[in-house]
Protein backbone atom coordinates (compact mmCIF):
# COMPACT_ATOMS: atom_id res chain seq x y z
CA UNK A 1 0.00 0.00 0.00
CA UNK A 2 1.00 3.36 -0.35
CA UNK A 3 2.81 5.48 1.90
CA UNK A 4 0.96 8.56 0.92
CA UNK A 5 -2.52 6.37 2.03
CA UNK A 6 -3.89 7.96 4.91
CA UNK A 7 -3.89 5.58 8.41
CA UNK A 8 -7.44 4.98 9.19
CA UNK A 9 -9.10 3.27 12.80
CA UNK A 10 -11.75 1.03 10.73
CA UNK A 11 -14.99 -0.75 12.48
CA UNK A 12 -16.80 -3.83 11.67
CA UNK A 13 -20.05 -4.94 12.13
CA UNK A 14 -19.65 -9.07 12.25
CA UNK A 15 -21.44 -11.91 11.57
CA UNK A 16 -20.55 -15.69 11.86
CA UNK A 17 -22.04 -19.10 12.50
CA UNK A 18 -19.82 -20.42 16.02
CA UNK A 19 -20.51 -24.43 14.58
CA UNK A 20 -17.16 -24.72 13.08
CA UNK A 21 -15.12 -22.23 14.95
CA UNK A 22 -13.06 -22.68 18.62
CA UNK A 23 -14.58 -19.62 19.92
CA UNK A 24 -13.70 -15.62 18.84
CA UNK A 25 -9.68 -15.28 20.00
CA UNK A 26 -6.72 -16.45 17.95
CA UNK A 27 -5.27 -19.71 19.07
CA UNK A 28 -2.48 -22.27 18.07
CA UNK A 29 -3.48 -24.92 15.43
CA UNK A 30 -7.22 -23.92 15.86
CA UNK A 31 -9.77 -22.31 13.81
CA UNK A 32 -10.93 -19.21 15.08
CA UNK A 33 -13.18 -16.20 14.25
CA UNK A 34 -10.46 -13.53 14.60
CA UNK A 35 -7.77 -15.79 12.90
CA UNK A 36 -9.40 -15.96 9.62
CA UNK A 37 -10.76 -12.20 9.57
CA UNK A 38 -7.29 -11.25 10.28
CA UNK A 39 -5.91 -13.56 7.31
CA UNK A 40 -8.18 -11.56 4.86
CA UNK A 41 -7.17 -8.39 5.95
CA UNK A 42 -3.53 -9.62 5.85
CA UNK A 43 -4.19 -10.90 2.01
CA UNK A 44 -5.39 -7.10 1.21
CA UNK A 45 -3.63 -4.97 2.99
CA UNK A 46 0.17 -7.29 2.36
CA UNK A 47 1.26 -7.23 5.68
CA UNK A 48 -0.09 -8.49 9.60
CA UNK A 49 -3.07 -6.97 10.95
CA UNK A 50 -4.47 -7.14 14.38
CA UNK A 51 -8.16 -7.12 15.00
CA UNK A 52 -9.66 -6.87 18.23
CA UNK A 53 -13.32 -7.65 19.22
CA UNK A 54 -16.11 -6.13 21.71
CA UNK A 55 -16.50 -9.41 23.16
CA UNK A 56 -14.85 -12.83 22.98
CA UNK A 57 -17.35 -15.32 22.10
CA UNK A 58 -16.36 -19.51 23.48
CA UNK A 59 -16.58 -22.02 21.11
CA UNK A 60 -19.69 -22.88 19.18
CA UNK A 61 -21.42 -19.60 20.12
CA UNK A 62 -22.89 -17.50 17.40
CA UNK A 63 -22.58 -13.42 16.59
CA UNK A 64 -24.78 -11.20 14.50
CA UNK A 65 -23.54 -7.95 15.30
CA UNK A 66 -20.22 -8.50 16.68
CA UNK A 67 -18.13 -5.59 16.70
CA UNK A 68 -14.85 -5.07 15.98
CA UNK A 69 -11.78 -3.07 14.98
CA UNK A 70 -8.41 -2.51 13.03
CA UNK A 71 -5.84 -0.20 11.94
CA UNK A 72 -4.35 0.17 8.58
CA UNK A 73 -2.83 2.40 6.32
CA UNK A 74 -4.94 2.06 3.13
CA UNK A 75 -6.53 3.81 0.03
CA UNK A 76 -9.46 2.28 0.74
CA UNK A 77 -12.88 3.81 1.54
CA UNK A 78 -14.08 3.16 5.02
CA UNK A 79 -17.35 1.87 3.94
CA UNK A 80 -15.90 -0.64 1.15
CA UNK A 81 -14.22 -2.56 3.72
CA UNK A 82 -17.33 -4.77 3.97
CA UNK A 83 -17.52 -5.83 -0.14
CA UNK A 84 -13.90 -5.73 0.20
CA UNK A 85 -13.23 -7.82 2.92
CA UNK A 86 -16.21 -10.48 1.90
CA UNK A 87 -14.87 -11.68 -0.96
CA UNK A 88 -11.81 -12.87 1.06
CA UNK A 89 -13.53 -14.54 4.19
CA UNK A 90 -15.33 -18.12 4.22
CA UNK A 91 -19.01 -18.56 4.32
CA UNK A 92 -19.42 -18.81 8.01
CA UNK A 93 -18.13 -14.88 8.28
CA UNK A 94 -19.88 -11.64 7.08
CA UNK A 95 -19.24 -7.99 7.53
CA UNK A 96 -22.54 -6.45 6.74
CA UNK A 97 -21.06 -2.90 7.21
CA UNK A 98 -17.68 -0.70 7.38
CA UNK A 99 -17.03 2.70 9.18
CA UNK A 100 -14.14 5.28 9.90
CA UNK A 101 -13.43 5.87 13.59
CA UNK A 102 -11.53 8.20 15.71
CA UNK A 103 -8.13 6.55 16.66
CA UNK A 104 -9.07 6.64 20.44
CA UNK A 105 -12.05 4.59 19.78
CA UNK A 106 -12.07 0.86 21.06
CA UNK A 107 -14.22 -2.10 19.73
CA UNK A 108 -14.41 -3.57 23.75
CA UNK A 109 -13.55 -0.41 25.49
CA UNK A 110 -15.51 2.14 23.80
CA UNK A 111 -18.59 -0.45 24.59
CA UNK A 112 -21.35 0.67 26.94
CA UNK A 113 -23.12 -2.62 26.81
CA UNK A 114 -23.64 -6.21 24.98
CA UNK A 115 -27.16 -7.99 25.03
CA UNK A 116 -26.85 -11.90 24.07
CA UNK A 117 -29.51 -14.09 23.03
CA UNK A 118 -30.19 -18.04 24.25
CA UNK A 119 -32.84 -19.84 22.28
CA UNK A 120 -34.82 -23.17 23.10
CA UNK A 121 -36.11 -25.53 21.14
CA UNK A 122 -39.19 -27.02 23.17
CA UNK A 123 -41.18 -28.85 20.58
CA UNK A 124 -40.95 -32.93 21.23
CA UNK A 125 -40.34 -33.27 17.80
CA UNK A 126 -37.00 -32.09 16.43
CA UNK A 127 -36.27 -30.61 13.66
CA UNK A 128 -33.02 -29.90 11.17
CA UNK A 129 -33.10 -26.72 10.03
CA UNK A 130 -33.39 -24.79 13.72
CA UNK A 131 -30.61 -27.53 15.39
CA UNK A 132 -27.82 -25.31 14.63
CA UNK A 133 -28.79 -22.35 16.35
CA UNK A 134 -31.05 -23.60 19.52
CA UNK A 135 -31.29 -26.38 21.90
CA UNK A 136 -33.82 -28.36 21.60
CA UNK A 137 -35.31 -28.56 25.05
CA UNK A 138 -38.12 -30.79 24.96
CA UNK A 139 -39.33 -30.57 28.62
CA UNK A 140 -42.06 -28.42 29.10
CA UNK A 141 -41.22 -25.20 30.37
CA UNK A 142 -42.81 -22.39 32.86
CA UNK A 143 -41.52 -19.12 30.82
CA UNK A 144 -43.37 -16.90 33.92
CA UNK A 145 -41.02 -18.96 36.41
CA UNK A 146 -37.75 -18.33 34.54
CA UNK A 147 -38.81 -14.89 34.20
CA UNK A 148 -39.23 -14.23 37.72
CA UNK A 149 -35.65 -15.85 38.31
CA UNK A 150 -34.23 -13.50 35.70
CA UNK A 151 -35.58 -10.32 37.50
CA UNK A 152 -33.68 -9.54 40.35
CA UNK A 153 -30.57 -10.19 38.22
CA UNK A 154 -31.06 -6.54 36.93
CA UNK A 155 -27.93 -3.99 38.68
CA UNK A 156 -24.67 -4.15 39.82
CA UNK A 157 -24.51 -8.11 40.69
CA UNK A 158 -21.57 -10.15 42.24
CA UNK A 159 -22.09 -13.29 39.74
CA UNK A 160 -19.21 -15.48 40.24
CA UNK A 161 -21.78 -18.58 40.59
CA UNK A 162 -21.93 -18.35 36.73
CA UNK A 163 -18.19 -18.22 35.99
CA UNK A 164 -16.64 -20.62 34.62
CA UNK A 165 -12.62 -21.45 35.46
CA UNK A 166 -9.48 -19.84 32.72
CA UNK A 167 -10.76 -16.64 33.02
CA UNK A 168 -8.22 -13.47 33.78
CA UNK A 169 -10.78 -11.25 34.38
CA UNK A 170 -9.80 -9.66 38.31
CA UNK A 171 -13.53 -9.46 39.72
CA UNK A 172 -16.85 -10.84 39.02
CA UNK A 173 -18.88 -7.81 39.16
CA UNK A 174 -21.33 -7.17 36.27
CA UNK A 175 -24.04 -4.59 35.66
CA UNK A 176 -26.98 -6.30 34.08
CA UNK A 177 -29.46 -3.97 32.31
CA UNK A 178 -32.17 -5.73 30.94
CA UNK A 179 -33.48 -9.64 31.29
CA UNK A 180 -35.87 -10.57 28.65
CA UNK A 181 -38.07 -14.33 28.44
CA UNK A 182 -40.73 -14.60 25.44
CA UNK A 183 -42.13 -17.66 24.35
CA UNK A 184 -43.22 -17.91 20.51
CA UNK A 185 -44.85 -20.94 20.18
CA UNK A 186 -42.32 -23.63 21.00
CA UNK A 187 -39.48 -20.80 21.10
CA UNK A 188 -37.97 -19.51 24.06
CA UNK A 189 -35.74 -16.45 23.84
CA UNK A 190 -33.62 -15.62 26.84
CA UNK A 191 -32.06 -12.47 26.56
CA UNK A 192 -29.41 -10.68 28.85
CA UNK A 193 -28.16 -7.01 28.13
CA UNK A 194 -25.18 -6.25 30.36
CA UNK A 195 -22.01 -3.72 30.50
CA UNK A 196 -20.43 -6.95 30.11
CA UNK A 197 -19.80 -10.79 30.51
CA UNK A 198 -18.10 -13.72 32.60
CA UNK A 199 -16.47 -15.99 30.99
CA UNK A 200 -19.39 -18.89 30.18
CA UNK A 201 -21.91 -16.50 32.04
CA UNK A 202 -24.48 -16.83 29.74
CA UNK A 203 -24.23 -20.99 29.24
CA UNK A 204 -24.33 -21.16 33.30
CA UNK A 205 -27.30 -19.29 33.49
CA UNK A 206 -29.48 -20.76 31.37
CA UNK A 207 -28.13 -24.10 32.63
CA UNK A 208 -29.76 -23.06 36.03
CA UNK A 209 -32.55 -21.30 34.84
CA UNK A 210 -33.95 -24.26 32.65
CA UNK A 211 -33.68 -25.81 35.90
CA UNK A 212 -36.21 -23.54 37.41
CA UNK A 213 -38.72 -23.94 34.05
CA UNK A 214 -39.31 -26.77 34.71
CA UNK A 215 -39.67 -27.22 38.32
CA UNK A 216 -36.63 -28.45 39.90
CA UNK A 217 -35.39 -25.52 41.71
CA UNK A 218 -37.76 -22.03 42.72
CA UNK A 219 -37.32 -18.60 41.19
CA UNK A 220 -36.00 -17.68 45.07
CA UNK A 221 -33.38 -21.05 44.76
CA UNK A 222 -32.22 -19.01 41.30
CA UNK A 223 -31.38 -15.97 43.18
CA UNK A 224 -29.98 -17.29 46.38
CA UNK A 225 -27.36 -19.33 44.48
CA UNK A 226 -26.20 -16.67 42.64
CA UNK A 227 -26.05 -13.92 45.62
CA UNK A 228 -24.30 -16.35 47.89
CA UNK A 229 -21.73 -17.74 45.02
CA UNK A 230 -22.28 -21.15 44.94
CA UNK A 231 -20.77 -22.20 41.76
CA UNK A 232 -20.47 -25.44 42.90
CA UNK A 233 -24.10 -25.78 42.90
CA UNK A 234 -24.44 -24.30 39.30
CA UNK A 235 -23.09 -27.82 37.36
CA UNK A 236 -24.44 -27.31 33.85
CA UNK A 237 -23.95 -25.38 31.04
CA UNK A 238 -26.38 -25.48 28.30
CA UNK A 239 -24.82 -25.95 24.86
CA UNK A 240 -22.95 -23.34 22.92
CA UNK A 241 -25.08 -23.78 19.76
CA UNK A 242 -27.99 -22.00 21.20
CA UNK A 243 -26.14 -18.56 22.32
CA UNK A 244 -25.81 -15.80 20.21
CA UNK A 245 -24.09 -12.30 20.84
CA UNK A 246 -26.88 -10.04 19.22
CA UNK A 247 -25.60 -7.01 19.34
CA UNK A 248 -23.27 -4.00 21.26
CA UNK A 249 -24.19 -0.96 22.17
CA UNK A 250 -21.66 2.28 21.79
CA UNK A 251 -22.43 6.13 23.20
CA UNK A 252 -22.90 7.07 19.68
CA UNK A 253 -24.43 4.73 16.56
CA UNK A 254 -21.73 3.80 14.22
CA UNK A 255 -24.12 2.25 11.98
CA UNK A 256 -27.79 2.27 10.37
CA UNK A 257 -30.02 0.32 12.54
CA UNK A 258 -30.49 -2.08 10.31
CA UNK A 259 -27.09 -3.15 10.22
CA UNK A 260 -26.96 -4.01 13.27
CA UNK A 261 -29.85 -3.18 15.88
CA UNK A 262 -31.59 -6.69 14.75
CA UNK A 263 -29.72 -8.92 12.59
CA UNK A 264 -30.68 -12.18 13.75
CA UNK A 265 -33.60 -13.86 12.42
CA UNK A 266 -35.60 -15.02 15.32
CA UNK A 267 -36.66 -19.17 14.74
CA UNK A 268 -40.42 -19.57 14.27
CA UNK A 269 -42.73 -22.01 13.96
CA UNK A 270 -45.80 -20.81 15.71
CA UNK A 271 -47.46 -17.28 15.55
CA UNK A 272 -48.69 -17.65 19.28
CA UNK A 273 -45.86 -14.94 20.94
CA UNK A 274 -46.04 -13.71 24.44
CA UNK A 275 -43.38 -11.04 25.77
CA UNK A 276 -42.20 -10.75 29.49
CA UNK A 277 -39.25 -8.03 29.26
CA UNK A 278 -37.80 -5.90 33.02
CA UNK A 279 -35.92 -2.74 31.71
Amino acid sequence: MSSLAPRQRIALVVQYLGTAFHGWQRQPRQRTVQAELEQALAKVLGQPVTVHAAGRTDSGVHAAAQVVHFDAVSPIPAHRWGDVLNNHLPGDILVRGSAAVPATWHARFSALWRRYRYTLYTDPVPNLFVGPLAWHYYVPLETELMYSALQPLVGRRHLSAFRRAGSARPHSWVEVQEVVCQRRGCFVDIEVQASGFLYGMMRLLVGLLVQVGRGLRTPEEFTTLWAQECRSEVKYAAPAHGLCLLRVGYPEPLFPLSVWFDALPRLSLSQSDTLISLS
